[in-house]
């Protein structure tokens, strides 16, 4: 099995922006011509289930992979999986999803000489696939985009307006994470952030803007992401490929992830993606 080197890392933000956690999965012999940034979904964090295994794959195979935490996913530096900040978690929205891409790729273009003239794509599951690609649209110069089980328009999945309205009333929504327990509260502003910057968070508007290969990996079992995203996707992209398994919307894999392979499902992803990356 080829050796693999693991980095971790913070990117600090100004007075204004949350820290951003981030680990850079290498080949141990320099192989810095391809590098994957990978974006977590809802409720996500960069070492959920499967994710650290897929790195370790994809760095095997020649191909380097970070995965960070999205500044106000409810994670902290010290304890970045259980949500403790709850206050962040609120104060998140797509704004600042897309923003911490974009401080992302700005960090390891200005940090890591050895990536200066390596091909970046973006790789992002569920919400974050919406994200990858409007962060692609922004002048980022990525070569190509990989949705995982990815959503195709955020406005949509807005609950009816009687509950916006509820929600407008109250000042805040909440949501159980069924995993811990928790309540996760959204602040009102994260639904009005989204009205606010409607044509900037469109996700068709941002896929038809990038003129690079698109890979769109989506189970027909998905249950969380109805398969028509994909066709959405496919339909919009100016050169995409969809990959169509029969699974679910975590590919077969869950968290935590306590076995050392890879479910089927997800391990297929991978191989087609390095063979659409190659």
């Amino acid at each position: 099995m080829p050796k693999t080197t693991k980095k971790k890392f913070v990117i600090t933000g100004t007075s204004y922006e949350k820290p951003i956690l981030c680990d850079l999965t290498k080949p141990f012999q320099h192989h810095d011509k391809n590098l994957i940034i990978f974006c977590h979904g809802y409720k996500g964090f960069k070492d959920w289930g499967c994710w650290n295994l897929m790195a370790d794959k994809f760095a095997q195979n020649g191909i380097s992979f970070l995965k960070f935490n999205f500044s106000h996913n409810g994670g902290t530096i010290n304890n970045p999986i259980d949500f403790p900040d709850l206050k962040a978690f609120s104060e998140n929205n797509y704004s600042i999803e897309v923003n911490d891409v974009i401080r992302v790729v700005n960090y390891v273009k200005n940090e890591f000489t050895y990536f200066s003239n390596a091909k970046i794509h973006l790789m992002g599951h569920s919400r974050g696939g919406g994200i990858a690609c409007i962060a692609s649209s922004r002048d980022l110069y990525i070569e190509s985009l990989i949705l995982l089980a990815s959503v195709s328009d955020y406005k949509s999945r807005f609950p009816e307006q009687s509950e916006i309205d509820k929600w407008k009333e109250n000042g805040v929504r909440y949501v159980v994470n069924k995993r811990t327990m928790q309540k996760l509260p959204h602040l009102y502003q994260f639904y009005q952030n989204y009205v606010d910057n409607e044509s900037n968070l469109n996700i068709e508007s941002s896929i038809k803007k990038f003129k690079g290969k698109t890979l769109i990996c989506h189970g027909t079992m998905d249950l969380a992401i109805d398969f028509q995203n994909a066709l959405n996707l496919l339909s919009w992209s100016n050169i995409g490929s969809l990959f169509k398994l029969r699974t679910n919307h975590t590919f077969g894999s869950k968290h935590p992830w306590n076995e050392n392979h890879i479910p089927t499902a997800l391990d297929q992803i991978i191989k087609k993606s390095i063979s659409f990356l190659s």
